[in-house]
């Protein structure tokens, strides 16, 4: 069945290839309009494969910057296998710097496993999950907490099916040098890149690497210790590309997020204003920030408190809240 997407790239040719995944999509002012998303593939004879991917939503940077600077840098002559290169995902929702792409509203994360026959994002959901993905072994997805959020630095996988799959993606999990990670339980039905890598039956790997809808030298320099070190573990290359420190960071601490009451919600509107840091531990019933109501002043600030343990992971940025957003969360250090 034809994807509803299109593009010129020889997946068995060696070199490389500049090219874009165009998806029509008739528009007002241009009745023949193509979404096109830029795409590189270098490859130099069989080998690992793994496919690097961020702008799966749009106002996540560290994956885009990091992956836009890759494509520069890469020489099949100095690789063994192959490396396909996609750092804008959700290219609309990135020029529009929105989560969620200004043609459809696609949430391109929770649109897997697609419809060939769709929206856009459905279309290219499917496209990867179906076309893309089993052409590779390894998937890195770029994240982090975007415009709206605070998040500590952390990489992720999800819980593998079987021994030999997790026993391999911990390794690689590991190797890329987080002093966090996650190991998710969201299966292999989640409308994720991370479901739709685990039904393409290849190992996925994901994180988030920065937020607030900007990037900063501890940010940028996490995401390329973690690119370099995950091409040097699946010896695709010699010597990292992107520079920095690629030494592992002693003591990585696995983490779980599995709960609600792990998080806690605003029930109305309010202004948010947290009391602890990302990375610290606290204990159930401890302080985690205040509600202020500015629109009925005389009313004191209400105190937000854990209702359990852990370490802070992300934190809500904008003060201003509705009902339903999440202000912070708080994860369960677990053993490997």
């Amino acid at each position: 069945m034809h994807s509803g997407l299109a593009h010129t790239l020889d997946f068995d040719a060696d070199g490389r290839q500049s090219g874009y995944l165009s998806i029509p999509y008739s528009v007002d002012r241009s009745p023949y309009y193509q979404i096109r998303i830029p795409i590189l593939r270098v490859r130099n004879g069989p080998g690992p494969s793994l496919l690097l991917m961020a702008g799966n939503h749009g106002d996540e940077y560290e994956g885009e910057l990091q992956l836009a600077r890759l494509m520069r840098r890469l020489d099949p002559a100095a690789m063994r296998g192959s490396v396909t290169v996609l750092p804008a995902a959700n290219l609309p929702a990135v020029m529009a710097a929105r989560r969620c792409s200004p043609f459809d509203g696609g949430n391109l994360n929770r649109a897997f496993p697609g419809d060939p026959l769709g929206t856009p994002t459905a279309r290219l959901a499917y496209f990867l999950e179906h076309e893309l993905f089993p052409r590779h072994e390894v998937l890195l997805d770029i994240h982090s907490g975007g415009t709206s959020m605070a998040h500590l630095h952390c990489a992720l996988i999800e819980r593998q099916p079987d021994a030999e799959r997790s026993t391999r993606a911990k390794a690689l999990l590991r190797a890329m040098a987080p002093s966090h990670a996650f190991i998710a339980d969201n299966g292999s039905r989640s409308p994720t890149s991370m479901g739709a890598a685990m039904r393409a039956g290849i190992i996925g790997l994901s994180g988030e690497f920065g937020g607030g809808g900007t990037v900063t030298p501890a940010s940028m320099a996490f995401t390329a210790r973690a690119i370099d070190n995950l091409m040097l573990a699946l010896g695709i290359i010699d010597r990292p590309l992107l520079g920095g420190d690629v030494t592992a960071k002693p003591g990585l601490q696995l983490l779980s997020l599995s709960r609600h009451s792990q998080g806690i919600y605003a029930t109305h509107r309010g202004w948010f204003e947290p009391a602890v840091e990302l990375g610290a531990r606290v204990a159930a019933g401890d302080l985690a920030g205040w509600y202020h109501d500015l629109e009925r002043l005389e009313q004191p600030e209400e105190a937000l408190r854990f209702a359990e343990g852990g370490i802070v992971i992300s934190h809500r940025l904008h003060c201003d809240s509705q009902a339903g957003d999440c202000l912070m969360q708080v994860a369960e250090p677990i053993e490997d």
